[in-house]
């Protein structure tokens, strides 16, 4: 009896194991990329231009444009962004046809700015066709709508607030983050009374608690920044100080006597900014600073405000390569390269091509330094993807979204 035990036992593992080996053999298939189907899109910016010469409206109008150029074209120009100008008439700004210079991996198919937008897959890449046919982008959503659409199975790739990031994983969505590539920093406006006055700057860069910030405001999806360079590019980051300062932050308003007062300006659309401002209004209160955010429609429009808050997303993983860059964005607000340039030097000539890690941190410290600018927190991009997206990659920093790289899973097969 045990013999027939164990032959009936052994028969029944080898039957189970050829069930296994076939299930598998008829899985591996559609596990092969394929070809076909719409890559659904939804984002919250609006996007109402996509010729290169036209400067976005805001920020997260900049960075949707960005990602959206990363798709028609296939390299970034010396000035860091993508295709060209010149000869650009028509040629896919219309809606017809691939892009005048440097044809990405998809086209322009219908666009209606600032709403909709439809890209086909372009059959002549030089990388090699996308799997997708097309791409079929909605603009303006809101974040909710974005995370309750992709949670019903009505779109297919959704960008995510990082501090609902945690939630957008608690309600089960496929979560994908980057590393932290986006700083956002407190800048003080070149020739205004505040911010000229370096008691005052430093005062409020050592009263912020920049660990609430990520811990609470941001759902721990962050990271404090005292530097301009995140520690996973220079290396070199923990040697900015992130801590809090109350005690020094009220010996120096004690220097300066009287209310000290400063107008910080913030992105009326970006709902982060305006929480991180209102947050460092609480802390420099208590140092004895009153600071009054102040909702602003555009940025680029001239203004009451002593400081700003912006957004500098990293153009590259390299060190030299995103701090030059900033240095560029920021150049008219702290007077980089003029008379009032911290340690009064030309720090753009320093980062010229081979500079070392020793001269990277040197501007990078100038600036810090000078607290002309602030830094707050490093961001992650972080998105929701679809379980029928395969192949799926969260970008490097400058890489735009790899979406000529992902494939859709049909439920037909």
């Amino acid at each position: 009896m045990r013999m027939r035990a164990r032959f009936y036992v052994g028969v029944a593992a080898f039957v189970l194991l050829g069930w296994a080996l076939v299930g598998a053999g008829s899985a591996a298939p559609s596990r092969r990329p394929k070809y076909g189907g719409m890559l659904r899109v939804e984002i919250g910016a609006t996007v109402n231009s996509l010729d290169p010469s036209v400067t976005p409206a805001n920020p997260e109008e900049a960075a949707a444009k960005d990602e959206v150029e990363s798709l028609l074209y296939d390299h970034r120009n010396a000035d860091g962004r993508f295709g060209s100008v010149a000869g650009s008439a028509g040629a896919g700004i219309a809606g017809t046809g691939s892009p005048a210079a440097g044809p990405g991996a998809f086209r322009i198919a219908e666009w209606e700015p600032g709403g909709h937008l439809t890209l086909a897959a372009n059959e002549e890449y030089s990388g090699g066709r996308p799997f997708v046919d097309s791409i079929d982008i909605q603009m303006g959503r809101a974040a909710k709508d974005r995370l309750l659409d992709i949670e019903l199975d009505k779109t297919d790739f959704i960008e995510i607030p990082p501090e609902q990031a945690r939630y957008a994983s608690g309600q089960g969505i496929r979560v994908s983050t980057s590393q932290p590539d986006e700083l956002l920093a407190v800048v003080f406006i070149a020739g205004r009374p505040a911010a000229e006055d370096a008691r005052m700057r430093e005062a409020l860069a050592r009263a912020i608690d920049r660990a609430a910030m990520v811990n609470f405001i941001l759902q721990k999806e962050g990271e404090p920044a005292g530097g301009l360079l995140p520690q996973w590019s220079s290396g070199m980051a923990f040697l900015f100080s992130t801590a809090a300062d109350a005690p020094g932050a009220k010996e120096l308003v004690g220097q300066i006597g009287g209310s000290p007062r400063i107008v910080l300006g913030y992105d009326s659309s970006d709902s982060l900014e305006e929480s991180l401002a209102e947050r460092m209004a609480v802390d420099a209160r208590e140092a004895g600073i009153h600071v009054a955010p102040q909702a602003l429609a555009n940025a680029r429009v001239a203004s009451n405000c002593d400081a700003r808050l912006v957004r500098l997303r990293m153009p590259s993983a390299n060190p030299r390569v995103a701090l030059a860059s900033f240095l560029t964005t920021l150049a008219s607000a702290i007077d980089v390269n003029g008379p009032n340039a911290p340690n009064g030097a030309d720090e753009t000539r320093q980062l010229a091509d081979g500079a070392s890690a020793e001269q990277i941190y040197d501007v990078e410290r100038g600036i810090v330094n000078s607290y002309r600018v602030v830094p707050l927190v490093w961001l992650p991009q972080v998105y929701g993807v679809s379980a029928r997206v395969r192949d799926w990659k969260a970008p490097a920093a400058g890489e735009g979204w790899p979406l000529a790289d992902v494939w859709l899973e049909r439920e037909s097969q």
